[in-house]
């Protein structure tokens, strides 16, 4: 595929092709940035400047820096699969060139903080001279810097391709960097970090023009919903309000140039054209002629502007959704995106954040910690996260669950076994769950849960670091981390004798709690992030602010497991594309939050899907006369009493009395069995 369908000639993104590790004169962009560094007074023997902004301004510049990180951190993470184990580290920088966010090879991470480059630091040419995130932002063109190429003696020994990324309005937002090793230097590396810089913008447009009209365009039509795409972006009223690279490209025109153009002038048709043209459930892609006589194929995406308007805004099509944006070359890993590392773990909670910065603060120092937290708050994906950012990320993290293994079996899972230990063993025996983590990390979920005759056997091994498998005469010495959590209070459990307080006081290095689901202030962000890592490539599902408003409401017992599985069964009903809505959700979620809100048994706001409970009008008069709550009366038996008036008055038609009263008709199927049985036939 032409690297010309990537980036349009001319203007900033066309910088020419630096000069890889057999090329002779640094290409002009370097021989400018050589020049640049002198004017600024840097030496090329000075030593690297170690000095950072301290953690508090970093937390600051991280926060103002949220929107990028949120739509680049699932691409820096599938760019990192596909340079792993190469030496090298991807990075995220803000539009300054300040290090804000880093994955890499361990090996690699710690030549890296030899020359400060870790978050935090100051990578722009005034500070390092000329590297390629400095230089990339500088020039605000892709490119490599190689080996000798860079300014600064201390950085010759880094191969770094970079590219800025630019927000929706045309301005750079940050930068996207893949650094490894001189001598692992792969010329394929820069259109990496290209592409990906590019998907991370294409990802940027649906939330930054929540109401506009987007057109997604190509001269192919099997060019649709890649990355390769051009994405317009109009007013309602046909203003032109921004465009991707490959947008500007194929128009032929630069961004400041399209400020002036309007969806006619480029087009050649009215909008409102364009929205009858693509009306309809399942508008398939059609043609139009661009203002320079080139034929393309199009989609087109156009949000709801009245959230009552059933996501139709008049004379509009609705929204039709294309696959997610995908480079060719970037090969699928075969998994779901997850949560792998502490900084995607924050996302914007305080509480979340305060534990994530007290866990970097002990981090590779062999401190045991121990997690706190109701069941199902993410204590397994936070332990995960903390192995990953640790210096033993390379090796095995092994996860024992105290509360699902019977008490027959705990130690011989933990401890292991030497063949013929005991009947039943397998044959060679098994080597256990610690020795399994040797060199890495040992998960002991629910720790509470473990027997107490355990608990000594464990304190000695984690005491002197030896671990004697059950029938064997010898002692096997291992080298563990080790994290422990419980929804437990241990503590009582030490007061009652359940547990042993010489083992507590062993696992509590550091104690940190993770909130309950309802605590937490970004439950939206942390919704939709899910949604996005069960969505399968190219399936683009929403959730109905109905929705959103009844899981604000909930109290979600079950926590991150909960949600979880409830969004999964609404992605898998709702199809490759579409919005959750009531009707989606599984009737048990809806009952419960029907019967667990109040005291009485119902929840005041909401009565099965009625609404505000005021909000239900007057029916006209019937024999009922018990629709008026009485005292004791509960609000759920007037909702039942109004769908006996509306089937009634219906004459059972289930589908006319739902309409009515303005709930689904799975709403009143629920509740056949409370209802007179003649009225349901």
């Amino acid at each position: 595929m032409s690297a010309a369908l990537f980036t349009p000639p001319g203007g900033r993104h066309d910088a020419p092709a630096p000069s890889g590790p057999d090329g002779n004169a640094p290409p002009d962009p370097i021989g400018q940035a050589h020049r640049r560094s002198q004017a600024y007074g840097i030496g090329a023997t000075d030593a690297p400047d170690f000095s950072s902004p301290g953690v508090g301004l970093l937390n600051d510049v991280r926060e103002e820096n949220r929107f990028l990180f949120q739509h680049a951190a699932p691409v820096m993470e599938t760019l990192y699969d596909q340079i792993v184990n190469t030496h090298s580290m991807v990075l995220l920088t803000s539009a300054k060139g300040l290090v804000l966010h880093s994955l890499g090879d361990t090996d690699f991470l710690e030549k890296a903080s030899q020359v400060a480059l870790t978050p935090g630091m100051d990578w722009s040419e005034k500070n390092k001279g000329t590297n390629a995130i400095g230089t990339a932002l500088s020039e605000e063109e892709a490119l490599t810097v190689h080996g000798s190429q860079h300014y600064m003696d201390a950085n010759k020994f880094l191969t770094c391709s970079c590219s800025p990324i630019f927000d929706p309005y045309g301005q750079v937002i940050g930068a996207l960097d893949v650094t490894g090793d001189h001598r692992s230097y792969h010329q394929h590396t820069l259109a990496l970090v290209r592409m990906s810089a590019q998907m991370i913008e294409n990802h940027m447009f649906a939330d930054i023009f929540p109401k506009a009209i987007r057109i997604h365009f190509h001269t192919r039509s099997e060019f649709l919903g890649t990355l390769v795409e051009g994405i317009a972006v109009f007013s309602p009223e046909g203003r032109f309000l921004s465009a991707n690279r490959s947008a500007q490209f194929q128009f032929g025109l630069p961004f400041s140039a399209l400020k002036a153009h309007t969806f006619s002038s480029l087009f050649g048709l009215p909008i409102s054209a364009l929205c009858d043209l693509f009306s309809g459930s399942m508008p398939t892609p059609k043609q139009l002629c661009m203002h320079n006589g080139v034929s393309v194929w199009c989609r087109v995406k156009i949000k709801a502007t009245n959230p009552w308007s059933g996501g139709k805004p008049t004379g509009a099509a609705p929204e039709t959704a294309a696959p997610a944006a995908t480079a060719e070359p970037l090969k699928p890993t075969g998994r779901k995106m997850q949560f792998s590392s502490l900084q995607y773990l924050d996302t914007g909670d305080p509480q979340v954040s305060t534990v994530i910065h007290k866990l970097r603060r002990v981090s590779g120092r062999d401190i045991p910690v121990m997690i706190l937290g109701e069941t199902g708050t993410g204590k397994d994906l936070l332990a995960q996260a903390i192995h990953g950012d640790s210096t033993r990320s390379a090796q095995p993290f092994v996860s024992v669950n105290c509360a699902s293994i019977p008490d027959t079996l705990i130690e011989s899972e933990l401890f292991g076994y030497e063949e013929g230990a005991f009947t039943g063993a397998r044959k060679k025996g098994s080597i256990g769950k610690i020795l399994q983590a040797h060199g890495g990390t040992l998960f002991l979920d629910e720790i509470g849960d473990m027997p107490k005759h355990l608990q000594a056997r464990l304190l000695r091994v984690l005491q002197d670091r030896k671990v004697s498998p059950l029938g064997a005469g010898k002692e096997v010495e291992v080298d563990v981390t080790v994290i422990s959590a419980t929804h437990k209070n241990l503590k009582d459990m030490i007061a009652r004798g359940d547990f042993r307080e010489d083992l507590y006081y062993r696992l509590n290095g550091l104690v940190v709690r993770l909130p309950a689901l309802r605590e937490r202030t970004d439950f939206e962000l942390v919704v939709h992030k899910i949604l996005q890592a069960l969505c399968d490539q190219g399936q683009h599902v929403g959730i109905s602010p109905n929705v959103m408003a009844l899981f604000k409401r909930y109290q979600w017992p079950g926590n991150f497991r909960q949600l979880h599985n409830l969004l999964r069964t609404a992605v898998v009903m709702v199809g490759n594309d579409g919005v959750i809505d009531v009707a989606h959700l599984p009737d048990d979620f809806l009952d419960e939050l029907e019967h667990s809100q109040t005291p009485d048994g119902v929840d005041g706001a909401l009565v099965d899907g009625f609404g505000p409970a005021a909000s239900i009008e007057p029916l006209p008069p019937q024999p009922l006369s018990e629709v008026a709550p009485g005292d004791g009366q509960r609000l759920q038996d007037v909702a039942l009493s109004a769908m006996a008036q509306m089937l009634r008055l219906h004459k059972g038609n289930v589908s006319a009395a739902a309409k009515a009263l303005g709930v689904s008709r799975n709403t009143i199927y629920r509740k056949k069995d409370q209802l007179p049985p003649d009225l349901l036939g």
